[in-house]
């Protein structure tokens, strides 16, 4: 089948492989004569399913041992709220805002914590850098240090986690990596707890993805929903309620996906991070060659999987969006916060497609420069 590009934020592309076995066993899964959206969540058939998914990531992600995994429900939105209501301690929490979504998360919390502290900004650049930890200004004592270590929005990344240990901080690092998850590994010795959305890099939306440290379960404050309690989704194994159990199959096949994946000697995750840096390379080296394209954020800040840029002739809009759809390269529009163009190049988003995508970029240029 020869299918467009989708260049979508989100939800966002599944690997073809991924979404042709989920076709073959729609109506019966592994003869056992249902669908995976009709089984029973306590079933044998569905635990397989979960139990497979979770020892597949937890291999994938190097997550060790004393780290819980939960597959809940509400997306990276939800656990704006859910984080603060589980490790809050309705005491002082420090955020470091680099963009829409750090912004969206501070905001939640002043809900639930005493105080939320905003130890670092890069908004005075138009969050187009990532402030050096050597100047953040963390709190003594605070329950945790909030970060979302990729924002689809403004395309910022943090390519290393910071050490707060080593900044003087003794509070656990939160960190929202919805939108680079499996894309490159995780330092765990840096991460208290990792959220996501699914509907980036791991499947639909509807399932979200939590990897917390066991030492920071039950902490819940007493007004936190039961199923939103870490500590009882974990002792549960996320079967406290019933799951979203469509997204965990449809998460556990692209995990399969992930690990047959190679690039030379590299495999899974380690394989698809040198795939997304000849990518994102690919075509940041197209926009910085260019005088008729332009992104705006510092060369150490950019992001691997979100790229934004923007024509210098913004009236040009239009016409290269709808030239791009002609070609088959669908959803580049920017976040309407901040305008321009953005291709998301997730996991699912092969090279070639890339290279159409700067192709194209190419020849409208010679067009209309």
């Amino acid at each position: 089948m020869n299918r467009p590009y989708n260049f979508s934020a989100g939800p966002a592309a599944i690997p073809a492989e991924v979404l042709e076995q989920a076709a073959a066993e729609m109506l019966d899964w592994h003869g056992s004569g249902m669908g995976v959206m009709e089984m029973s969540h306590r079933g044998k058939e569905f635990i397989s399913i979960y139990e497979n998914a979770e020892a597949d990531l937890r291999e994938l992600l190097a997550v060790p041992a004393h780290f819980k995994i939960l597959f809940m429900q509400g997306g990276g939105l939800a656990e704006n709220a859910i984080v603060p209501l589980n490790l809050s301690r309705a005491a002082t929490v420090d955020f470091v805002i680099t963009g829409s979504w750090s912004q969206k998360s501070q905001k939640e919390a002043r809900k639930y914590a005493s105080e939320v502290r905003v130890v670092a900004s890069g908004e005075d650049s138009h969050f187009t850098t990532v402030p050096d930890p050597s100047t953040w200004q963390l709190s003594r004592g605070a329950s945790y240090v909030h970060l979302c270590s990729n924002e689809t929005i403004h395309g910022i990344e943090f390519h290393t986690l910071p050490d707060l240990q080593a900044l003087g901080s003794d509070a656990p690092l939160v960190i929202d990596f919805s939108s680079h998850v499996a894309s490159r590994p995780v330092d765990w010795s840096r991460v208290g707890l990792a959220f996501g959305g699914a509907q980036k890099n791991l499947g639909p939306a509807g399932l979200t993805l939590v990897v917390v440290r066991e030492d920071l379960l039950g902490q819940a404050l007493p007004a936190c929903p039961s199923a939103f309690d870490y500590k009882i989704v974990a002792e549960n194994q996320s079967m406290f309620n019933t799951p979203p159990t469509w997204g965990i199959y449809m998460a556990g096949l692209t995990f399969q996906w992930l690990k047959r994946q190679r690039e030379g000697a590299a495999s899974g995750v380690a394989a698809m991070e040198q795939r997304n840096m000849a990518k994102a390379q690919l075509l940041y080296s197209a926009i910085d060659q260019s005088q008729f394209y332009v992104n705006k954020v510092a060369v150490n800040a950019r992001s691997r999987m979100n790229i934004p840029f923007f024509l210098r002739d913004e009236s040009r809009n239009e016409a290269f969006l709808a030239g791009a759809k002609e070609r088959g390269l669908l959803q580049l529009k920017g976040h309407k916060s901040v305008g321009g163009m953005r291709a998301s190049v997730y996991n699912a988003m092969p090279l070639a497609g890339v290279q159409a995508l700067v192709d194209y970029m190419r020849e409208f240029e010679q067009k209309h420069a």
